[in-house]
């Protein structure tokens, strides 16, 4: 399982990479080199989003997400971190990089505020109540994210869970 993001640097374009073996890789495209290497540390890398900007990319893991400075190749520590209760599955970035969103297995789709360290807002993805004889209690579940994505009127978020909902968030 490998993500890929583009981004052109100066002239050259770079992909950006990662998945199971904890490591974000930058590569040059027209040379196929491996530039930069970082290290995811606590698990798997689920998903990436670049900032529109390109400056920074983002990381979805087990249970964190983390940003890092796509531009400063000397740094390889995260410059913010951010946490879910399950696996993150999404990410992606406000068209101007003031707040990022994700979703995860534990049926949320956040809101991050890049200054703050919570989610500034957070939306249940509640599966069907399942109740498989008579008599038995009515529990609620949740339905873990697959994939979320921001409209491009910036004011709403998509996603798709594993009860085979897509959502409309309003912001």
């Amino acid at each position: 399982f490998v993500r890929l993001v583009a981004r052109e640097m100066s002239s050259a374009v770079v992909l950006t990479t990662a998945g199971f073996d904890h490591k974000i890789r930058f590569w040059e495209a027209s040379s196929r080199a491996c530039t930069r290497t970082i290290r995811y540390p606590d698990s798997q890398v689920n998903a990436l989003a670049i900032s529109s900007d390109k400056l920074y990319i983002a990381a979805a893991g087990n249970p964190q997400i983390r940003i890092f400075d796509a531009a400063n190749a000397n740094n390889s520590q995260a410059v913010a971190t951010f946490s879910h209760e399950n696996n993150a599955t999404a990410v992606g970035f406000q068209h101007e990089r003031r707040w990022i969103f994700s979703g995860s297995e534990d049926g949320t789709v956040k809101v991050w505020d890049l200054r703050a360290p919570r989610a500034q807002r957070s939306y249940t993805c509640a599966a069907d109540a399942r109740k498989p004889y008579p008599g038995y209690p009515v529990r609620s579940t949740t339905a873990a994210v697959n994939s979320v994505v921001l409209h491009p009127n910036q004011g709403e978020l998509i996603s798709g869970d594993q009860s085979g909902r897509v959502r409309i968030w309003d912001l």
